[in-house]
């Protein structure tokens, strides 16, 4: 899902929009040259000579000129469009117009309205809104709406995207780190070790998942070891433990976001992976990320939380 946030996307829808009116245009033009069939004496044949079902004669009628018209036109219009209006993938139109500003306003208006609600929590700590049942039922509201598309409706993940459930955080699972992971985003990338021999990469697959105590070979592990130190550990570290400030994971524990069978940790050293978490600043008040925050948090401190 990730790989739909690349620019190229927009290029290519566009290509695909602006292809697909001109092909239209030739193929119109290009059955004009098609001369209907004329009889002996030069007159117009009454049809083509095929039927069907014993009566339905196919008529040889040349296109009227009313409905060309009306096809030109179209297609036309349809790129005058495309050019003073939004309509080429991200291209914003010559006229600029976008639903962003009544988008803004209505949630701007929603905000007001529920403010003295949300003033009461923002006045709260992450831990205490975590606790409240109202204010988890908001969160879990916002979660629906906001985190759902990627984390499911019950937060559990899926390949390439984080369970939130669990207490294994790429970048850290305190409520500081959670709210700055919904405000800013998160950018992941695993680069691609391609250029490494094939044998050293089944080799390191080996020893990484021999960290986590997976089935290896050991052979191959102790010769993985030595091309993970050269190559790995500037991100997940000599022990393979990872690095919160970079977002790289945890090789030691039992938690994959892509799978832990070795072929799948090949296509990842080879291959590289690239996931993105999208900011949430401009699309939540500060309001609602805290709430979000703390639903958020509270799913992997449920015990804490029934303590409390």
């Amino acid at each position: 899902m990730s790989d739909f946030f690349n620019s190229g996307w927009s290029n290519y829808i566009s290509i695909i929009t602006v292809v697909g009116i001109f092909a239209c245009l030739w193929l119109l033009f290009s059955q004009r040259t098609i001369k209907v069939i004329r009889e002996k004496d030069g007159s117009i044949a009454e049809d083509t000579g095929h039927v069907w079902d014993e009566d339905l004669r196919e008529l040889n009628n040349p296109l009227p000129r009313w409905w060309m018209l009306m096809f030109l036109f179209s297609c036309f219009f349809g790129l005058i469009y495309l050019v003073i209006y939004p309509g080429l993938g991200s291209n914003p139109g010559t006229l600029g117009y976008s639903t962003k500003s009544e988008l803004i306003q209505s949630m701007e208006a929603a905000n007001n309205e529920l403010k003295p609600v949300y003033d009461k929590y923002m006045g709260m700590s992450i831990e205490e809104v975590a606790a409240d049942p109202q204010a988890k039922v908001m969160g879990q509201r916002l979660y629906l709406n906001s985190c759902a598309q990627c984390h499911g409706s019950d937060a559990g993940g899926s390949i390439g995207f984080p369970n939130l459930t669990d207490n294994d955080w790429l970048y850290g699972g305190t409520p500081e780190a959670i709210k700055t992971t919904i405000m800013n985003g998160r950018g992941g990338i695993m680069p691609s070790f391609i250029q490494l021999p094939a044998k050293d990469i089944v080799n390191v697959a080996s020893y990484v998942r021999a960290l986590s105590g997976l089935t290896s070979d050991s052979f191959k592990a102790t010769q993985g070891e030595i091309i993970f130190r050269n190559n790995c550990v500037s991100c997940h570290g000599s022990n393979g433990k990872g690095n919160q400030l970079l977002g790289a994971p945890n090789l030691t524990d039992k938690v994959w976001l892509y799978g832990a069978s070795q072929a799948t940790i090949i296509e990842t050293l080879t291959k590289g992976r690239q996931g993105m978490m999208p900011a949430q600043d401009k699309v939540l008040s500060p309001e609602k990320i805290h709430l979000l925050t703390a639903y958020i948090w509270g799913l992997s401190n449920q015990k804490s939380n029934m303590a409390k």
